[in-house]
């Protein structure tokens, strides 16, 4: 089982052409804060990248990708030394998605910005693991990642039929290859969600939960089919993750229920059997609980959200 790519597409991830910044001279943007998280491209060129208040700086090549994975309010900037006023354009250009042409000279750096959205109400998300800033630097020799920057960058300088569709899918591709870019270069993840990554045993629990989240398991029975004692699996599943085994069982199935819930017409009665409720009244109110209303008033807020 892809672990990674489950709770990807069970926490909604998808990606969206942002901003293309074509540059050259002296510029630099100011993008504010928003709720998406916001992947930086840098195609060709240079272009400094300028985080928090007051910034800390980072220089991206061509090739590098920079992730900001709570979108936080941040500059992008030929040098840390060029003022951020004076582009109100620039800015609107940017949440409309347009291109952004900005400098004292003919562009010779261009960067494609990607937003990559999810549904905020599951809890068991990967973007959320991640720190504030993820940066991977081109020609690394990380085949996948360099090849898809590579067709990122030949898709928008030379348009042709179904370019859009291609763009959509590589953009989704690339936040995975920038992933395994990234973590083997990475201490350990405990504490996140991530460190089931670095845990063997724990990846495997998890593994056997996401397969089967309808099965009681138990801590006990758990620990049975991976053939470790209890306590073995008690110490080192929280020490991984943050959580016991049971707690995290418990967001699991909540969080599948809500995204049948907000993205299906299932009845309730087969969405609490999928998950492991043997009564619809049973999985109501544990899931009132888990998100502080009914699954009924849930799934009309989430289709109304939607549209």
């Amino acid at each position: 089982m892809d672990l990674v790519a489950d709770v990807l597409e069970v926490s909604g991830v998808r990606g969206a052409l942002g901003a293309r910044t074509e540059a050259g001279g002296r510029w630099s943007v100011p993008l504010a804060r928003c709720s998406s998280a916001l992947l930086h491209v840098v195609v060709e060129g240079r272009a400094w990248l300028g985080v928090g208040a007051p910034p800390s700086w980072l220089e991206l090549a061509a090739g590098d990708v920079a992730l900001l994975p709570t979108g936080p309010s941040h500059v992008l900037s030929s040098s840390p030394e060029v003022p951020t006023g004076g582009a109100a354009g620039a800015v609107r250009a940017a949440e409309a998605g347009e291109v952004i042409r900005l400098g004292t000279r003919d562009a010779d750096t261009r960067v494609l910005t990607i937003a990559y959205d999810c549904d905020h109400t599951v809890r068991t998300q990967v973007l959320g693991a991640l720190p504030e800033l993820v940066h991977v630097r081109g020609g690394r020799g990380e085949e996948g990642f360099d090849d898809t920057v590579r067709m990122l960058g030949r898709e928008l300088a030379h348009p042709r039929p179904g370019g859009r569709a291609v763009l959509n899918s590589l953009v989704d591709v690339l936040l995975v290859q920038l992933m395994r870019a990234w973590l083997p270069t990475q201490p350990s993840q405990v504490g996140t969600w991530l460190g089931v990554l670095d845990d063997p045993l724990v990846r495997g629990a998890v593994e056997r939960l996401h397969a089967d989240p309808a099965h009681p398991w138990t801590t006990a029975s758990l620990a049975s089919a991976l053939a470790v004692s209890r306590a073995t699996l008690s110490r080192r599943f929280p020490a991984a993750i943050g959580q016991s085994p049971a707690a995290y069982l418990a967001q699991w199935r909540m969080d599948l229920a809500a995204a049948r819930l907000r993205r299906t017409r299932d009845p309730v009665e087969s969405i609490a059997a999928r998950v492991g409720y043997r009564s619809a009244p049973a999985f109501s109110r544990a899931f009132t609980r888990s998100r502080g209303m009914t699954p009924g008033r849930y799934r009309a807020g989430g289709a109304t959200a939607e549209e």
